[in-house]
């Protein structure tokens, strides 16, 4: 339990001075060749626990999914937001997920009054801070990740691997694994796949083989 007690030091400071709206916010997807960069805004209510919380890139699927339906469980008010390839693509890939945290807390059903960001900040009027790692440092930040990287997942396994099979994405999630490279030279990028990202990859081939919309 004291691992978990860490996590709180941030929301503790505030909850002191008397801000109990503190938004955790995350993102997960920014380094995929395909698909969206997702983002979460998820406050907690003051003085909640929720033991196993941390980055969740270290942690099982199971424990993952666990987590998530009890933090939309616990959770005063939370929200997903999607940024998609075309976008980050028009943008770069540091603005389009600073987009998808700043629709996420948008979109939140009660305002923050404070929030935590994984190592950004995010052009909105609400007094923030950005904490380097902050996902494994902050229990309001890891849960955001939790939701982001959950829903992410899902599409993955289950829409974007429906409509593009042979790309496997239910295996790699999008990301520039061995196989999801080769499906890329054998069968051409997908409109959800990042123009931007695939330069290193098909070099000279990009226009040519890009789909047309």
């Amino acid at each position: 339990m004291s691992d978990v007690i860490d996590l709180l030091d941030f929301e503790k400071a505030l909850w002191s001075q008397g801000i109990e709206h503190i938004a955790g916010v995350d993102e997960v997807g920014r380094g995929c060749l395909f698909g969206d960069v997702v983002a979460a805004a998820v406050i907690l209510p003051p003085g909640c626990i929720i033991d196993g919380i941390n980055d969740s890139k270290k942690l099982t699927e199971k424990k993952r999914e666990q987590l998530y339906a009890e933090i939309i469980d616990q959770a005063v008010a939370y929200c997903v937001a999607r940024i998609p390839a075309p976008i980050i693509d028009e943008l770069n890939i540091k603005q389009a997920s600073r987009l998808a945290m700043k629709q996420a807390v948008e979109g939140l059903q009660v305002a923050a009054q404070f929030l935590l960001v994984d190592a950004e900040i995010i052009d909105l009027e609400i007094p923030q801070e950005g904490i380097v790692k902050g996902d494994a440092r902050s229990q309001s930040i890891g849960a955001a990740s939790i939701l982001a990287k959950v829903t992410r997942d899902r599409l993955c396994e289950q829409e974007w691997n429906d409509l593009y099979p042979q790309y496997e994405l239910a295996k790699h999630k999008g990301y520039g694994t061995k196989v999801h490279n080769a499906a890329i030279l054998e069968y051409g990028p997908t409109i959800m796949h990042r123009k931007t990202f695939l330069k290193k990859l098909l070099g000279e081939q990009l226009e040519s083989v890009w789909p047309k919309q």
